[in-house]
C-alpha cells in the first residue's frame, strides 16, 4: 500500500493530490491518503464516486484508502 501524507494541507489540495498520484498506481493498488482537513472526509469519497475509483473507507483518524479501479 502507498502513503500519500496530505497532512496539513488545505481542501482541495488532497484531492488534487490524489489525482495526480493513482494514475501512477496500477490497477488494484491501494493508496492511503493521510489528511487531516475535515473537508476530506467528504472530498475523498465524492472523488472517487465521480472518477468511478473504489473508496475503501477510513480505517483511522484522517486516512482514507483508495483502490484503483482502472
Amino acid at each position: 500500500m502507498e502513503i500519500l501524507d496530505c497532512r496539513g494541507q488545505r481542501c482541495p489540495l488532497p484531492v488534487i493530490a490524489l489525482a495526480r498520484r493513482l494514475p501512477d498506481l496500477p490497477v488494484g493498488a491501494t493508496l492511503r491518503v493521510l489528511a487531516d482537513d475535515p473537508a476530506a472526509a467528504t472530498d475523498i469519497p465524492a472523488w472517487c464516486r465521480m472518477r468511478g475509483q473504489d473508496y475503501l473507507g477510513s480505517p483511522e483518524r484522517f486516512a482514507f484508502d483508495v483502490r484503483r479501479a482502472g
